[in-house]
């Protein structure tokens, strides 16, 4: 049976569930949220350590200006309703991406809520905000060039984001969509990989449990035979 140490989403479909459903992206956004409280909590209950989640992409400021302002306005509401939830469980909050693009309130907001919770244990929920992995490289390297450091695979990884958090050992993507849209390339290499039909408000506690049974059953050979 193999461990889960690290889950990573793409919780794709939002949009297209509000439309579908309710003739509204927001709306779809606004029950995506209860998913994540779902998947969180059983996450807990299977003692996973790390929890990502692709929040942002650098690649999402395409997006209509309105539906990104009721995206963070989201955020906002779910850290302030939900810090009492992280407290109580045990949870770290931490971003990672780019958050110089973020506003001051949005800054202000994440940094209070990853320092109340900095010496939270048992399990870590990273928030990928404004993050796009091809960026995350360069940045890596030009800090690199900086610092002069070797270019070899644990210093890359050390100027990642991502750094002190170990690599995904499954990726789930909702959406019936089949690809990895610049989220976390590096570190998925060896990353078993599941695409789910479902739309993310419609994905459940059931559809969770049964993508970690089925990972737990895989032969994992990392190269070898």
């Amino acid at each position: 049976m193999n461990p889960i140490n690290h889950v990573a989403i793409i919780m794709d479909g939002n949009g297209r569930w509000g439309l579908k459903y309710k003739n509204n992206r927001k709306a779809g956004h606004k029950a995506g949220i209860q998913t994540v409280e779902t998947i969180i909590k059983e996450s807990l209950n299977q003692n996973i350590k790390y929890l990502t989640l692709y929040t942002f992409s650098t690649e999402n400021w395409r997006r209509p200006k309105d539906e990104i302002n009721f995206l963070f306005t989201l955020l906002e509401n779910f850290l302030e309703k939900k810090i009492s939830l992280l407290i109580k469980n045990k949870i770290r909050f931490k971003t990672i991406g780019d958050k110089k693009p973020l506003s001051k309130k949005i800054n202000s907001l994440l940094k209070k809520k990853e320092s109340k919770t900095k010496k939270n244990k048992k399990l870590q929920i990273n928030l990928a905000l404004n993050y796009g992995s091809k960026n995350e490289l360069i940045n890596a390297f030009k800090k690199m060039k900086v610092n002069k450091s070797p270019i070899t695979e644990k210093n890359i990884s050390n100027y990642l984001y991502t750094k002190n958090i170990p690599d995904p050992d499954l990726l789930i993507r909702t959406g019936n969509t089949m690809r990895l849209s610049n989220f976390l390339l590096w570190q998925l290499a060896y990353t078993e990989i599941f695409f789910e039909k479902k739309l993310w408000p419609d994905f459940n506690v059931n559809d969770y449990r049964s993508i970690l049974s089925k990972f737990k059953k895989l032969k994992r050979n990392f190269g070898k035979i």
